[in-house]
């Protein structure tokens, strides 16, 4: 459904935003109609006013989140010097972007949630054309940070990249201490410098 009226709108958006920073916070299960309710200050009957149904505020959820990471990685493209974002600088850049930056404190639980995010879309298949736009926009988003940080890297490689950073962190979080981020800086350091 759409708002109508400057403050519907207000509305809408303000469930949107309490859907996505539960969904960041919780996974999909953590969005539900009352809690998103509660955390936009809204009564529970907006959220049936504004959305048609849970799957498409889950929806609006998800896009909001995904494109606010994406705005994110696209102001960081303007901050990258080719002089000075080579090597550790362009690893913790892409890291920033695949794992998240809450992941740079060591935040094993940011990395866990975001990857339930992306597993639990295979169970959601309303979500699947989303995630799949936003996964092509964050390889763009990639492609352009290799080719401003003076890498020549083509759209099959970046995709390749991607692969083996989700390996990396999957297999790290298997662990006892698990520090995704650091396996997925080693592995993603060796493969940068075998392709220099």
């Amino acid at each position: 459904m759409t708002a109508a009226t400057p403050k519907g709108e207000r509305r809408r958006q303000a469930l949107v935003e309490a859907a996505a920073a539960l969904l960041a916070a919780g996974g999909f299960d953590a969005v539900r109609h009352r809690a998103v309710a509660e955390r936009a200050g809204l009564p529970l009957a907006s959220t049936t006013y504004y959305f048609d149904s849970l799957d498409a505020l889950v929806a609006a959820a998800a896009e909001f989140h995904g494109r606010a990471e994406l705005a994110e990685g696209r102001a960081r493209l303007d901050e990258i010097d080719p002089a000075h974002c080579g090597g550790d600088a362009l690893v913790e850049l892409v890291l920033d972007m695949l794992v998240g930056s809450g992941s740079r404190d060591g935040d094993a639980e940011s990395v866990v949630l975001r990857y339930e995010r992306l597993v639990a879309t295979a169970r959601r298949p309303h979500l699947r054309p989303l995630m799949r736009e936003l996964s092509a926009e964050l390889h763009a988003v990639l492609h352009e940070m290799f080719a401003r940080s003076g890498r020549s890297v083509d759209a099959e490689r970046v995709e390749e990249l991607v692969a083996l950073v989700d390996g990396a962190v999957v297999n790290a979080l298997l662990e006892v201490n698990p520090d995704p981020r650091g396996a997925a800086r080693r592995m993603l350091r060796k493969a940068l410098d075998r392709d220099a």
